[in-house]
Parts: C-alpha cells; sequence; structure tokens
C-alpha cells in the first residue's frame, strides 16, 4: 500500500509585506516634509519610494491570491495595502502638480505634510501590532484623530486664500491644499480599516 504524503499549500507572510509597504509609505511621506523644507533632492526619493511601495504592494497582491491560511481576512489586508498606496500616490502627485503649476510649497503646506508624516507613523505601528496580542487600534486612532489637526490647517489655509490677489497663485493653492486633504481622507481611512480588521477578528 502506497502511503499518501499531503502538503498545504504555502501560506506567505503577508503582514509582513503589509508592514514593509508601510514602512516605504512612511519613507515616502518623510520625503514630502523635505521637499516642504526646500529639499529638492525629496523629490527624487518620493517618486523612488513610490515605485518600491508598488512593487510590495504588487508582491501583497499577489500573496495574497495563493495564501492558504491569513491573519485577518484578505479583504482587510487588500484594503489597507490599496489604502496605503493611495496616500503615497496623493502624495507624489501634489509634488508633480506644483511642478506643473510651477507654484513651490508655503507654510501651511509644509505644516499639512509634516501631519500627514506622523500619522502614517502611527499607521506604521498600528500595522506592527495587528495580529499580534492586540494594540493596534491605539496608534491607529493617534493616526486618525491627528487628521483632526489637519483640517484646522486645510480651513486656515484655504481661508487666507481669500486674502490673494494672484489668481493663478490662488487657485494652484488650492488644487494642491485639495490634494493634500484627500491625502488626509485616505490616510484616516486605513486607520479605520484597522479598527474594522480588529473588530472582526476579536
Amino acid at each position: 500500500m502506497t502511503r499518501r504524503l499531503w502538503f498545504l499549500p504555502e501560506s506567505p507572510d503577508v503582514l509582513g509585506m503589509l508592514r514593509e509597504q508601510v514602512a516605504v509609505t512612511v519613507e515616502g511621506m518623510e520625503a514630502l516634509v523635505a521637499w516642504t523644507g526646500g529639499d529638492e533632492s525629496a523629490i527624487t526619493r518620493l517618486r523612488e519610494g513610490e515605485h518600491r511601495a508598488d512593487e510590495r504592494k504588487r508582491e501583497l497582491w499577489s500573496a495574497l491570491s495563493t495564501a492558504f491560511t491569513t491573519p485577518l481576512e484578505p479583504e482587510d489586508i487588500f484594503a489597507l495595502s490599496r489604502g496605503l498606496d493611495l496616500v503615497l500616490n496623493n502624495a507624489k502627485n501634489t509634488v508633480r502638480e506644483a511642478e506643473v503649476m510651477g507654484t513651490a510649497p508655503d507654510e501651511a503646506i509644509a505644516e499639512m505634510a509634516n501631519v500627514l508624516a506622523a500619522g502614517t507613523r502611527d499607521l506604521a505601528d498600528a500595522l506592527g501590532r495587528l495580529g499580534g496580542d492586540g494594540g493596534a487600534t491605539e496608534p491607529a486612532d493617534r493616526a486618525a484623530k491627528s487628521q483632526s489637526r489637519f483640517e484646522h490647517v486645510y480651513r486656515e489655509a484655504m481661508s487666507a486664500l481669500v486674502t490673494h490677489d494672484d489668481v493663478k497663485e490662488v487657485a494652484a493653492k488650492r488644487e494642491l491644499y485639495r490634494r493634500l486633504a484627500r491625502t488626509s481622507d485616505d490616510l484616516r481611512e486605513v486607520a479605520e480599516r484597522v479598527w474594522y480588521s480588529v473588530l472582526k477578528e476579536g
């Protein structure tokens, strides 16, 4: 009688891949901050970071399609990865639009970028705790709440544009502020998805 050996399919470390993606996202957001401080070389770092994050995202999505088991539901891991992708894409596109419009970052954009970078670091902390003994919701809360500060800066900056006489500058700054506001919304959604993922696993 021949014995059959059964092998379970591999279970890739999808959470590890997600953490790699968020680590690159943090680097990209820090490059955004550096750009707002006048570091032109940060543009290259941001673009390269966005490409590396895309590679991590594609590897993760491919692994999800073959994984036998995952520590969280695949749809949640996918949503978290996609949300991180949107955050970094919007950051890169903000810089691209600023270049196209010939508009330099102002103090408000710098402050918004700092808030976004801080929130992304909190997301990295939250994702680092997923699948463990808990505690992911606390940094996720910090990430979400930090965006209230973003909204305050955004409203003040938009209001200040009313006093500007240069229509071209007003239009350009308004578009950049709105792009960063979408980045903030995407960041908040990732934080809320962390909460949702933890609740489902609880």
